[in-house]
């Protein structure tokens, strides 16, 4: 028997390769982990942060920025950098848009400001629920007691 005749039977065809990979350990753990509620949820958020973030973005330049720049002066944020010329005496300079990190700053500022709204008023909400139903419970106690 040759050599090329031994290795091309250790091969596996590549259907019986697939149903080895498919079966295995390893992808049956990825399967159950990928089908659980927290990965899907957290899927969705991602895509919901994402269009949030966009919708954010739009606020703080167009609405946000321009009346900050007016309150200032006139100033442009997004133009604001420093030219740094290369002290090695290169013919270069690093230019440090600092103007981007303070509008990014902002957009940061207001999307933790809204989650904490959010988060603040699904915990009130959930607050008032559970002294509803704690309330209730109590009805419902006082009259057995009662009958």
């Amino acid at each position: 028997m040759s050599k090329k005749k031994v290795a091309e039977d250790k091969i596996p065809a590549p259907v019986e390769l697939v149903k080895q990979v498919t079966e295995s350990q390893f992808m049956k753990e990825f399967r159950e982990f990928i089908n659980r509620g927290n990965v899907v949820e957290l899927a969705i958020g991602v895509a919901v942060g994402g269009a949030f973030t966009t919708i954010v973005k739009s606020l703080v330049d167009d609405i946000i920025m321009p009346i900050t720049s007016l309150l200032a002066g006139g100033a442009d944020f997004s133009s604001l950098a420093i030219d740094v010329p290369n002290v090695f005496g290169a013919d270069t300079t690093a230019h440090i848009a600092y103007g981007n990190f303070l509008q990014n700053v902002v957009n940061f500022l207001i999307i933790a400001f809204v989650v904490f709204i959010i988060v603040r008023f699904l915990n009130q909400m959930n607050t008032n629920a559970k002294k509803a139903e704690d309330e209730a419970k109590k009805k419902c106690a006082e009259e057995k007691v009662k009958k």
